[in-house]
């Protein structure tokens, strides 16, 4: 028995939990204003049926006592023309509508007392109704934003902070990265358009470049021996070499 009670009592928790978890406050609120509203109207309905045996009951009433004095004004009538078994019979007549009366009077005053207390009910009902929507369309936003949080805040949870920073940190980096190669090839670019323009203003280099070049190919043309193949002596090629070496600086000069 122990057994089933534990077994029942787990149950009914996992239901309790489970049902909990699938109320939405603002779907239940709603429908607890609908109950009540439900509820307002079937009052409203009992409170127009008491009222309405009231009115039947107090109806009945002054019926009954209208006859009390009716037979009261015959039973008069039949003594006054000294006809006294008529007017007993109409005092007995009038004793029978007056208890009849004296029921409906009790009758009445009941009624009346729960009518009264069926329309304090229905108003307090009503305050309490229009407290529920009041605390409703607060709860409502209260939910609203709860949840709103709720949603923001797992957000932020399930966002790594740290992974997220790291990888604006490597894309800062490969931004740099770019940004420095691409300096460097400007740079490289100016460097060349540099030399380029060096080059053509030093084009003076290229005479001795050219001297040197002119040097070689003379001492190029010399025999081994180191005179020339008509027998002169080495002397007269080089005051040759001398004289020709002094007329280009000559011609360079002019330049």
């Amino acid at each position: 028995m122990g057994l089933f009670d534990r077994v029942s009592r787990i149950i009914r928790s996992n239901i309790s939990a489970l049902v909990s978890s699938a109320e939405d406050p603002e779907k239940i609120l709603n429908q607890t204003i609908q109950d009540m509203s439900e509820d307002h109207y079937q009052m409203r309905q009992a409170v127009a049926q008491a009222i309405a045996a009231q009115k039947r009951i107090e109806r009945q009433y002054e019926q009954a006592q209208q006859s009390v004095d009716e037979w009261q004004r015959r039973a008069e009538l039949a003594l006054r023309n000294n006809n006294e078994a008529l007017a007993r019979e109409a005092l007995v007549r009038k004793k029978t509508f007056a208890e009849t009366a004296q029921s409906l009077k009790r009758q009445l005053d009941e009624q009346t007392k729960q009518v009264e207390i069926l329309k304090s009910n229905m108003t307090k009902l009503e305050s309490k109704i229009a407290e529920a929507k009041t605390k409703k369309d607060m709860l409502i936003a209260r939910a609203r934003a709860a949840k709103a949080s709720q949603q923001i805040n797992q957000v932020i949870g399930r966002v790594d902070a740290t992974s997220a920073f790291a990888a604006f940190e490597r894309m800062e980096e490969k931004v740099n990265s770019l940004e420095a190669q691409s300096a460097a090839v400007a740079e490289l670019a100016v460097d060349n358009l540099e030399n380029q323009f060096a080059a053509l203003e030093a084009g003076g280099s290229d005479v001795d470049h050219e001297l040197l070049m002119l040097k070689a190919s003379i001492q190029g043309q010399l025999p081994s021996g180191g005179s020339k193949s008509s027998g002169q002596p080495s002397t007269a090629s080089e005051s040759e070499v001398d004289l020709e070496l002094e007329n280009l600086r000559k011609e360079i000069d002019q330049l």
